[in-house]
C-alpha cells in the first residue's frame, strides 16, 4: 500500500475520495484504478454484477483491507486510522450478524455500553414500531426481524456515513420496503445541517427498489467505474427508442451502444444523442435505472 498523503482542501470536503484505487488478490484484478467522490448529504448506489469489485472497493473504505492509491474517508487514511473512522461510520451487511443466544435487550445494552454516540431512546423507538420483543433471542427471530434490530441499532447511532451492503438480501418485499422507507424517514430526520453532512453508500441487487431514492449512482465492472452520475441527469443524457423493423436501419445509423429486441420491437440505447432526429423513428423514453444498467455493462453496436 502506498503510504498516507496529505488530503487537499477540495478533497477535505468529501466523504469519500478515492484516486486510482488499486486491490489485487494474487493474479486477479479486482479494482482496476477507480475514480471516486462523494460529497456530503448523497445517497449514492454502488452497483455491479458479481465479481464486480462491489465488496471490494466496500472494504477498503471501512478500513478492512489494504490497497493501492489514494482513499480518504471522512478525511482520513481508512486503513490506518480505523479506530477513528469508526466513530463517524456505520455499516450493514448483506448478513445481520449477531450471537443466537444474545437477547435483544442485552444487544442494546452492549451497543450503548460501547458506542459513545449510540442514542438508546432512539433505538427503542424504532423497536417500538416493530414486533421484536426485547426479552427474546436472536436465534427465535426471524431474518427480517433480525434485519430490524440491526437497523435499529445502526440508526441510533449519530454517523456521518452508512454503508449498506446488500442490506436486505434474502428478505421478503414487506420487509424490503419497510427497511428503506425507515431509512429515508429515521436516518435524514434531523436538522438541515444533520441532513447535509449524512451521507448513506448502498449496493444493491435490487436496483429498482432504491433509484427512486438515490441520488447518484455509480456502475462498476471487472474492478472499473462504467458510470458515475447523479441521478436527476440520467434524463438528459440517456434515451432508450423503441422501434419498429421499417426504422431499425435508420435508428442503428445514429450509433446506438445497445440494442435488443422486445415483444416484436427493437429497444435502442442512446448516449447524448440528437432527440430530434430519434423522434422521428420511434417512441424515446428515459431508462429506468435496471435497464440503464443492463445496457452499459453489455455495451455494444450492431456489425
Amino acid at each position: 500500500m502506498l503510504p498516507a498523503t496529505e488530503a487537499s482542501a477540495a478533497a477535505s470536503a468529501a466523504i469519500v475520495d478515492a484516486r486510482d484505487l488499486r486491490k489485487n488478490y494474487g493474479q486477479t484484478r479486482a479494482l482496476a484504478g477507480i475514480n471516486l467522490r462523494i460529497a456530503p448529504g448523497r445517497i449514492v448506489g454502488l452497483i455491479g454484477p458479481n465479481g464486480a469489485g462491489k465488496t471490494t472497493a466496500l472494504k477498503a473504505i471501512l478500513g478492512l483491507t489494504p490497497y493501492e492509491g489514494e482513499l480518504s474517508v471522512l478525511g482520513l487514511n481508512p486503513y490506518t486510522e480505523r479506530a477513528r473512522l469508526m466513530r463517524e461510520v456505520c455499516f450493514i451487511a448483506d448478513v445481520a450478524v449477531m450471537p443466537r443466544w444474545l437477547k435483544v435487550a442485552d444487544a442494546i445494552d452492549f451497543v450503548d455500553g460501547v458506542h459513545p454516540r449510540f442514542n438508546r431512546t432512539r433505538a427503542e423507538e424504532f423497536l417500538a414500531r416493530t414486533e421484536i420483543r426485547r426479552s427474546a433471542r436472536i436465534k427465535q427471530l426471524s431474518k427480517g426481524m433480525v434485519t430490524q434490530l440491526h437497523l435499529a441499532l445502526v440508526m441510533a447511532i449519530d454517523a456521518r456515513l452508512l454503508v449498506l451492503d446488500e442490506p436486505t438480501l434474502g428478505l421478503d418485499i414487506l420487509y424490503r420496503k419497510r427497511f428503506y422507507d425507515t431509512l429515508l424517514n429515521d436516518y435524514f430526520n434531523g436538522e438541515e445541517s444533520d441532513l447535509q453532512a449524512r451521507t448513506i453508500l448502498v449496493t444493491t441487487h435490487q436496483v429498482e427498489e432504491i433509484e427512486n431514492i438515490l441520488t447518484d449512482v455509480v456502475f462498476i465492472a471487472h474492478g472499473r467505474i462504467v458510470l458515475d452520475l447523479p441521478t436527476d441527469r440520467i434524463a438528459d443524457k440517456f434515451v432508450q427508442l423503441s422501434v419498429q423493423s421499417e426504422a431499425l436501419s435508420a435508428a442503428r445509423a445514429l450509433r446506438p451502444f445497445y440494442e435488443h429486441e422486445s415483444i416484436g420491437r427493437t429497444l435502442l440505447y442512446y448516449e447524448d444523442a440528437d432527440r430530434r432526429q430519434l423522434a422521428t423513428l420511434g417512441e424515446m423514453r428515459t431508462p429506468g435505472l435496471a435497464d440503464l444498467f443492463v445496457a452499459k455493462l453489455s455495451e455494444r453496436t450492431p456489425a
